[in-house]
C-alpha cells in the first residue's frame, strides 16, 4: 500500500471522532454567524440607525473574511489546522467581549470592531475546518460530510434568533412604545442605555465559553490532515503549477461570493424585507429562524441524495434553479406569502456551500490551504449584497431590487454547477 493510500485509509478510519469535534465547531459558527439577523434589528433600535447604518453589522462581520483569510492560511501553515482552530476560537472570544462592552457603552464603531474581530476568528476557523472536512474522506462525497456540518451549523443558527429574542429582544413592541412616549431626551437615552446593556452579560459569557472551547480543541485528539496527499492534483489530471493554474478554483471563489450574498439576503435581510410590507420588529424578529429551518430540511435532503442518487455538482445546479424560481415567487406575491418564498430560499441554498467548496478545492494538493483561504475571502459577498439591497431599496421597489440581486447570482451558481467546476480539469466529474 502506498503512503498516500495509507494516509487516506487512516483518515477514513478515524473520521468519526474528528467529525464530532468539527461538528461542534460548526455549531459555534452557526450560532455566532446567524445572530447577525436579529442584531440588525437590535442595533437599529439601540443606536437609532437607518437601514443602511444597521446593515453595517453584516458588512463589518463578512468583510473580515476578505481581509484576513489569506493571512489565516499563512498562520495555519505555521500552526497546523488543529492549533489554528484553537487560535480562531480565542480571537472570537476577544471579539465577543469587545462587542459586548462597546454596545453597552453605545459606541457603534467599537461594536462594529468587535464584530470584525469575531469575523477574523471565524475566518481562521473556516479556512482550517472546511478543507479539513472536505479531505477527511473521498472528495466526491465531501458534500455529504459538509451537509452534516451544515446541520450542526443551522440548528445553532435557528436557535440563535430565539435565544437572542428571549434574552435581549423580549417585549420589543412595548419598548418601541416606551421610546415613543419618552417625555425628554434624557429619559429616552436612559431607556436606550438600559436596552443596549442587555447584551453585555450574554456576550461576556460567550467569550468565556469560546476560550474554554479553544483549550479543549487544542488538547483534543483531532488529527492533522495533509492536504498535499489527501487532495492530490492527480485527481484532476493536473501537473504542478501556481494557484493561478486552477481556473475551477477562481470560478469557485466567485461562486461562493455570490452564494454567501444570497444566503445572507435570505437569512439576515428577511426581517427588513418583511418590514417593507409594514410588518413590525415584533412580527419579524424570528423570521431568520424560518429560513434556517428551511435550510435544515435542505441539508437532510442532501444527506439522503448525495452522492447515491445525484452527484454534488448536479445537486448544485438543481438548487440554483430552485433559487431562481423562489426568487421569482417573492416578486410575484406580497405579504407573508412573499416572505415565505424568501424563507424557502433557505432550502435552495442549503447544499450550495457543501457542493461549491469541495468542487473548487478539488485537486489543489499542497495549495489546498491557499485555495481554501481564497474561498473564505469569497464570504465577503455577505457584506456586499445586503448593503446593495439597503441602498437600492431607498429609491426603488424593494421587491424588484431583491429580485434583480438574487436571480443573476443564482444563474451564475447554475453555470458553476453545470460546467464551471470542470474548467481546466482533464478528468470527468
Amino acid at each position: 500500500m502506498s503512503s498516500t493510500t495509507a494516509a487516506v485509509g487512516e483518515t477514513r478510519h478515524s473520521s468519526v471522532g474528528p467529525m464530532i469535534i468539527i461538528g461542534i465547531l460548526f455549531f459555534i459558527f452557526g450560532f455566532v454567524t446567524w445572530l447577525n439577523g436579529p442584531l440588525i434589528t437590535f442595533v437599529k433600535l439601540a443606536f437609532n440607525l437607518d437601514d443602511v447604518g444597521a446593515f453595517l453589522v453584516p458588512s463589518a462581520f463578512y468583510l473580515s473574511y476578505f481581509f484576513l483569510a489569506l493571512p489565516a492560511s499563512l498562520i495555519l501553515k505555521k500552526t497546523g489546522m488543529k492549533k489554528g482552530m484553537g487560535l480562531g476560537l480565542f480571537v472570537m472570544a476577544i471579539g465577543a467581549a469587545t462587542f459586548g462592552q462597546f454596545v453597552t457603552m453605545r459606541v457603534y464603531p467599537g461594536a462594529l470592531t468587535g464584530l470584525f474581530i469575531i469575523g477574523a476568528g471565524l475566518s481562521l476557523l473556516q479556512t482550517a475546518s472546511n478543507p479539513y472536512i472536505s479531505v477527511l474522506g473521498p472528495i466526491d462525497s465531501a458534500a455529504q460530510r459538509i451537509a452534516f456540518m451544515g446541520i450542526c451549523n443551522k440548528i445553532a443558527g435557528a436557535l440563535a434568533p430565539f435565544v437572542f429574542g428571549w434574552v435581549v429582544m423580549s417585549n420589543i413592541g412595548g419598548f418601541d412604545k416606551q421610546i415613543a412616549a419618552a417625555a425628554s431626551t434624557d429619559e429616552k437615552e436612559a431607556l436606550l442605555n438600559a436596552f443596549a446593556a442587555k447584551v453585555h452579560m450574554p456576550y461576556m459569557a460567550m467569550a468565556v465559553l469560546l476560550v474554554v472551547l479553544a483549550i479543549w480543541v487544542v488538547r483534543s485528539s483531532l488529527p492533522e490532515i495533509r492536504a498535499s496527499t489527501d487532495n492530490s492534483e492527480r485527481a484532476i489530471g493536473h501537473a504542478k503549477g501556481s494557484i493561478f493554474s486552477f481556473p475551477h478554483l477562481w470560478l469557485g471563489v466567485l461562486c461562493l461570493f455570490v452564494y454567501v450574498g444570497v444566503e445572507v439576503m435570505a437569512g439576515d435581510a428577511i426581517g427588513t424585507y418583511g418590514q417593507g410590507f409594514g410588518m413590525t420588529p415584533e412580527d419579524t424578529k424570528h423570521f431568520t429562524s424560518y429560513t434556517l429551518f428551511a435550510m435544515l430540511v435542505g441539508y437532510v435532503a442532501g444527506l439522503v441524495l448525495i452522492p447515491k442518487v445525484v452527484s454534488q455538482h448536479k445537486y448544485l445546479a438543481i438548487s440554483a434553479i430552485l433559487g431562481v424560481l423562489f426568487s421569482i415567487g417573492t416578486y410575484a406575491t406580497t405579504g407573508y406569502t412573499s416572505v415565505a418564498f424568501v424563507a424557502a430560499l433557505g432550502f435552495a441554498n442549503a447544499m450550495m456551500w457543501p457542493a461549491i467548496f469541495p468542487l473548487a478545492i478539488k485537486g489543489l494538493g499542497s495549495l489546498t490551504e491557499t485555495g481554501s483561504a481564497l474561498m473564505i475571502m469569497g464570504i465577503a459577498g455577505g457584506a456586499i449584497m445586503p448593503q446593495l439591497f439597503a441602498h437600492l431599496k431607498q429609491g426603488h421597489d424593494f421587491q424588484l431590487v431583491f429580485l434583480c440581486i438574487m436571480v443573476p447570482c443564482y444563474l451564475y451558481i447554475l453555470y458553476y454547477g453545470a460546467a464551471g467546476h470542470k474548467v481546466g480539469q482533464h478528468t470527468k466529474g
